[in-house]
């Protein structure tokens, strides 16, 4: 009677696409969950800071709401209250207002 040796199969490497699949996954996830809406926010501010002009109505990131005076490259004229003006960058204005929103208030 022969002696039949069963050769033991050698263990297989995994496919390297599928030890990676988890990672592209969440890299995918975490593009459209984090990084493409915040890429929206900045191009829309950007367009919204580019647009602004003499008269427009705005809401600065501390809250102060007034009537653009004046509009430089870096820095805009804001009129809180008749003859009070206060100059805050750029950046600084967060919000564009409807017209005629601070004659209502």
């Amino acid at each position: 009677m022969p002696l039949v040796l069963a050769q033991a199969a050698a263990p297989q490497a995994p496919n390297q696409l599928l030890a990676f699949a988890p990672l592209l996954v969440l890299f995918v996830v975490f593009y459209f969950v984090m990084i493409r809406p915040q890429m929206k926010k900045q191009k829309e501010t950007r367009a919204m800071l580019s647009a602004l002009a003499r008269g427009d109505e705005v809401v600065t990131s501390g809250g102060v709401a007034g009537r653009i005076e004046e509009v430089g490259d870096s820095f805009t004229t804001i009129e809180i209250a008749p003859s009070i003006k206060v100059r805050v960058q750029k950046g600084a204005i967060t919000q564009v207002l409807p017209k005629g929103t601070l004659k209502n208030s």
